[in-house]
């Protein structure tokens, strides 16, 4: 793959709380799509007329290089004393980066991981009660299923001995060489979302029993969380295929990305108990049972991993489409025609978290096996959008 580089060098309560949010194969499923077609949106759940909208079209500027080096990023969760932990998906470890001075420090690499394929250490999440109880969560592939773990995190212990041992929260996660899913967040309601993918077996999405191409939600023990649309069960929507991405608007509401396979790939917004179509319908479809994408792109532009919230849209990171996508909203719905950014600059990208206001971290990932990295590969960029 030919990579055009730069010249110059991230319910309260169910009732109380309307949460809303489905792959492409990134390693190619590309004979149907075309790089060519232009991405679209889709009229999706309506939006209160009142609700602020951002303007069509936005900029984004990359500030700088926060960090370079790094082997295989996936997950990535900002410290609220400063900081960002990486997760490295083929090495299964974890490193603090100081965002200062970009020094990487190891905490220790997470015992278990049997990385392969798109399989390894995914994603990373912090406690709702990080402050006290310093415990950090990740998903990972296992020699047998995909899995999540909390380990406590010890700064104050030698560099490389810093995580305690694992405590297996939830497991089970039907795993593959493709389609282990691997995104997990806390969100505003303080439980836990976890993104699965149907492992290559694409009867698992539809299946409400199978953990696999659904988004699950938990309590912080991995235990089904209370108001969950199914009883006693984790499962919180499903008919998903790789859910890659997981992030909450100002209002609370949650989206997410995910994998198509030749045709198109989404941005979905998440209603509690929703089938997503898979493998049924892939992007918008006429069937009525199935909830329609916010925003759907060519497989050969996007193939979409990481997502974040800032100024009013969706920040969404591209891999085999090597770029970064503005979905701007109103309400649920996408206001205006995604615009890229920083098309074939940096190669692909994976992972997108909030720095705060209108600043964004970003992970590039050209030494995962399907890029073409550069000198100084991986890297963490910090952009300002609007």
């Amino acid at each position: 793959m030919i990579v055009q580089r730069r010249a110059v060098s991230a319910v309260l309560a169910a009732s109380a709380l309307l949460l809303t949010a489905g792959c492409s194969s990134d390693a190619g499923g590309s004979s149907g799509a075309s790089a060519s077609a232009s991405p679209s949106r889709t009229a999706a759940q309506s939006s209160p007329a009142a609700e602020e909208t951002p303007p069509a079209k936005g900029t984004v500027k990359v500030v700088r290089t926060v960090a370079e080096g790094l082997n295989t990023p996936w997950g990535l969760a900002p410290l609220p004393e400063g900081g960002l932990l990486v997760a490295s998906r083929d090495e299964g470890t974890i490193t603090r980066v100081d965002t200062e001075t970009g020094e990487k420090t190891e905490l220790g690499e997470v015992p278990g991981v049997s990385a392969a394929g798109e399989g390894g250490l995914l994603g990373l999440a912090l406690s709702p009660d990080y402050a006290s109880d310093r415990m950090v969560y990740a998903y990972f592939t296992s020699a047998s299923d995909n899995r999540v773990v909390r380990m406590i995190y010890d700064p104050a212990r030698p560099a490389g001995d810093q995580l305690g041992a694992p405590d297996t929260v939830f497991k089970g996660i039907p795993k593959g060489m493709i389609h282990n899913g691997g995104r997990i967040a806390f969100g505003p309601d303080r439980l836990l979302y976890v993104g699965t993918g149907e492992s290559g077996d694409r009867g698992l999405a539809q299946d409400k029993k199978s953990l696999g191409g659904k988004i699950l939600r938990l309590t912080a023990e991995g235990e089904p969380a209370p108001g969950n649309p199914f009883p006693d069960s984790p499962v919180y929507s499903y008919g998903h295929r790789n859910v890659q991405g997981l992030a909450w608007d100002s209002k609370q509401r949650l989206f997410a990305a995910e994998f198509g396979q030749d045709t198109w790939d989404e941005l979905n917004a998440i209603v509690p108990g929703a089938d997503y179509g898979w493998p049924t319908a892939e992007g918008k479809s006429e069937d009525t049972k199935f909830r329609n994408p916010t925003a759907q792109w060519h497989t050969d532009d996007a193939s979409p991993s990481g997502i974040a919230y800032a100024e009013g849209s969706v920040w969404m990171a591209g891999l085999k489409g090597q770029r970064l996508w503005r979905v701007p909203l109103k309400g649920t719905a996408a206001s205006a025609d995604p615009q890229a950014f920083l098309r074939g600059e940096y190669g692909r990208l994976r992972t997108v978290v909030s720095a705060g206001g209108d600043k964004l971290w970003v992970t590039t990932s050209n030494t995962d096996g399907r890029g073409d990295p550069e000198q100084g590969d991986d890297r963490i960029l910090e952009l300002q959008v609007s």
